[in-house]
């Protein structure tokens, strides 16, 4: 899950500051459980890929790092 997302980004589909699809999002198109979506988002962040703001979501960081881990 989290490649998938990390590789949208990386290919320019989602760009700085945009947001990422929620949760629930994640849950309905990709088919996996919300804690599967929950850790894929955890560790992009973790990993400098995207922010989360309370109340808000989560966004594309403003500097994704250039070389994504081979994780996730």
């Amino acid at each position: 899950m989290a490649r998938v997302i990390r590789g949208r980004i990386e290919s320019g589909e989602l760009r700085p500051r945009d947001p990422i699809p929620s949760e629930s999002k994640l849950v309905a198109d990709y088919g996996v459980a919300r804690d599967t979506a929950r850790q894929a988002v955890a560790l992009l962040r973790s990993e400098g890929w995207v922010i989360t703001l309370p109340q808000r979501g989560s966004f594309v960081a403003d500097q994704p790092p250039t070389a994504a881990p081979e994780r996730g």
